[in-house]
Order: C-alpha cells, then sequence, then structure tokens
C-alpha cells in the first residue's frame, strides 16, 4: 500500500472521516473555537460545539462550513490538519481521499475544497457529488442506465439530484436545510413568544417536537431564554403545529427545489423515479412530517433511508475502491465513476 485510503464529509453540522478496512473513524461537530486575542485555536469538535453560545469576547466559536461550502479556509484547515493527523500515522507514505460536495457548487468553491485537503499532504483527490454518495450508502447500483432519485437533506445544503449511468441526469442544491429550520423557530420565538433563544434550544425544540406535516397527536416543548422586553430569564411552552407554522416556509422551499430537479428530468428516467420512488437522506431528514409534506407535493412515494446521516460518508467510503478508476475528460463530459479526479 502507498498509504491509506480515506473518505470525508465536510458536512455544515459534523465532520466525517472514513478509513478504508476500519470504518468511520471521526464523527465530531464542524465547530472550532478561537481565542481572539492570539488567533489561537482553544478547542475543535465536540469541545468547541459546547463553547457555542457560552462564550466570553475572548473566545469565538466559529463554524468552517456554511451552506455545505468552506467559509472560513485558514480554520477548515487546521480542522483538516488536526484529523489527518490522527489517522495518517505515516509521514511518507500520503492518502489518497475521497470528499463529498454538493451537486451545485461551483468550480472557485471545488478548488477550495480540493486546495484546503491538498496543503495536508494528499497525494490525490476526488471529489464525489453528495447525491451519489448517498446512493452509494444506501446500497443503490449507480452504473445501470436507470433513473433514481435521492435527496440529501444536512444541515447547510439540501441536495436533489437523479442518478443513471455513474452520474447526475438532473440537480438542484439549494442552501435551506436544517440551520434554516433552526433560524426559522428563533424568529418564530422572537414574533411570537417575546422569547430570544439561542440555536442550540433551537435545535433542541425541532428534535423534539418539530414537524413539517400536521402531527396526530399535539406534542409541546419548553422554549428557556430571555424575554424580550423585560431581558430577564423566561421560558414559554410550544406546541408542535406552533413549530410546523415557523419551518413550513423553508421546508416549502426545499420541496420546490426538488419538483424542479424532477421538472429538469429525462422522461425515461422520471419513469424509473415515478416507480422506485424517492430516497430521503440526510440528518434532517429526520424531521418528522417532512416525508409526507414531499410525498403530497410530488404524489410519489418517499423512503426514508436506515441512518440517514450517515449515507453519505458510508457510500463516500464504498467509493475509495473507485480511485483508481476515477477519470474526467473535461473536452467531453464523459465519466466511468461519478468521481472527478484531481491531481
Amino acid at each position: 500500500m502507498m498509504g491509506t485510503d480515506i473518505a470525508i464529509d465536510l458536512g455544515t453540522a459534523n465532520f466525517k472521516l472514513f478509513v478504508d478496512g476500519r470504518g468511520v473513524v471521526v464523527n465530531e461537530p464542524n465547530v472550532v473555537a478561537v481565542d481572539t486575542y492570539s488567533d489561537r485555536i482553544v478547542a475543535i469538535g465536540r469541545e468547541a460545539l459546547e463553547m457555542l453560545g457560552r462564550t466570553s469576547e475572548r473566545v469565538r466559536v466559529v463554524k468552517p462550513m456554511r451552506g455545505g461550502v468552506i467559509s472560513d479556509f485558514s480554520l477548515m484547515d487546521a480542522m483538516l490538519r488536526h484529523y489527518l493527523k490522527q489517522v495518517c500515522t505515516s509521514r511518507v507514505f500520503m492518502p489518497r481521499v475521497v470528499v463529498t460536495v454538493p451537486s451545485g457548487i461551483t468550480e472557485v468553491e471545488k478548488r477550495a475544497v480540493v486546495d484546503a485537503v491538498a496543503a495536508n499532504g494528499v497525494r490525490k483527490i476526488c471529489l464525489l457529488e453528495g447525491p451519489a454518495a448517498a446512493a452509494i450508502g444506501a446500497g443503490v447500483d449507480i452504473t445501470r442506465p436507470r433513473g433514481t432519485m435521492v435527496v440529501t437533506l444536512g444541515a447547510g445544503v439540501s441536495d436533489a439530484g437523479v442518478i443513471s449511468l455513474n452520474g447526475l441526469a438532473a440537480s438542484r442544491s439549494l442552501p435551506v436545510a436544517g440551520e434554516s429550520f433552526n433560524e426559522a423557530i428563533i424568529k418564530y420565538a422572537r414574533r411570537k413568544l417575546d422569547l430570544v433563544i439561542g440555536e442550540r434550544m433551537a435545535e433542541a425544540a425541532k428534535r423534539a417536537v418539530g414537524c413539517a406535516y400536521p402531527m396526530k397527536q399535539l406534542k409541546t416543548f419548553t422554549l428557556k431564554g430571555r424575554d424580550a422586553q423585560s431581558g430577564l430569564p423566561s421560558k414559554a411552552e410550544i406546541t408542535s403545529d406552533q413549530l410546523l407554522e415557523a419551518v413550513i416556509e423553508p421546508a416549502t422551499q426545499v420541496v420546490r427545489m426538488i419538483q424542479t430537479a424532477l421538472e429538469e428530468t429525462p422522461p425515461e428516467l422520471m419513469a424509473d423515479v415515478a416507480g422506485e420512488g424517492i430516497l430521503l437522506a440526510g440528518g434532517s431528514a429526520y424531521l418528522s412530517g417532512f416525508d409526507q409534506l414531499l410525498a403530497k407535493k410530488t404524489k410519489m412515494r418517499v423512503h426514508v433511508l436506515e441512518e440517514p446521516e450517515n449515507c453519505v460518508i458510508r457510500g463516500a467510503g464504498s467509493a475509495v475502491k473507485m480511485i483508481d478508476k476515477a477519470k474526467f475528460d473535461p473536452k467531453n463530459g464523459n465519466r466511468t465513476t461519478p468521481l472527478i479526479a484531481y491531481y
């Protein structure tokens, strides 16, 4: 072996790293805490997440990824260096890496990902589109001439793609996903309940009673924060119906994006998708009722994959075996695999 083959999922919420033969060895929050006086990194991952919203002016907590793309290159470089050192014990043999990216990012954003990974001693980098990775992780044979639609709902980006013959026949992505749902809950609590809450409280409410389709049984959750009028500590009860009212707008935006991807799908592949249904992956696929909302609007069956939050990294891990076959001809766009290789 010339080095270790690894796969990386640069998720907006979680950084995941897969090592060939060992499985997922890193699954940490994609968060970095920085000392503003010295520009020194204080904490990375779960330890930094515990500081979110609880720091002094001296420490700022930053998420290096926004909307599925790198927003802070230097911090992402530091995070990659930190985790790659843990799995790459040899400095002589450089690893080969598969990195997942949203299907809708630009060439400049792709190059930023490549540069960030290449700066940490990697000899070959392959970019794998998110829907293709999720399809591989779900056990779909992407080499067959048959259309399969996969939707990945992450924290920062929603990605929809119809995969056939190792490529995306139609795809759309939108920077509206789990974090957008949290922001909608924060705004709703301020507007309707006169309560100022943080991102972590909004996330907890979404996980507990959040929904994108009316629940059969009404549920409640206690929000804790600061009273918008007096500035004193306060709390308020919020119901699942109220959270539905809060998140329905961003959820509808995601559904419209998926409908647009379906409109751009060739008719023969559309027939395949209609027969098999839509596969739903990503951590935000756990939002109660989103599959029902999508099924109602598209008039298709929607299947939430098993462990949807891990489908992308599982697929990227399986794709490391394709690294030697990865080719991309920019003249005619022919691909032998869904990988785009950079050297």
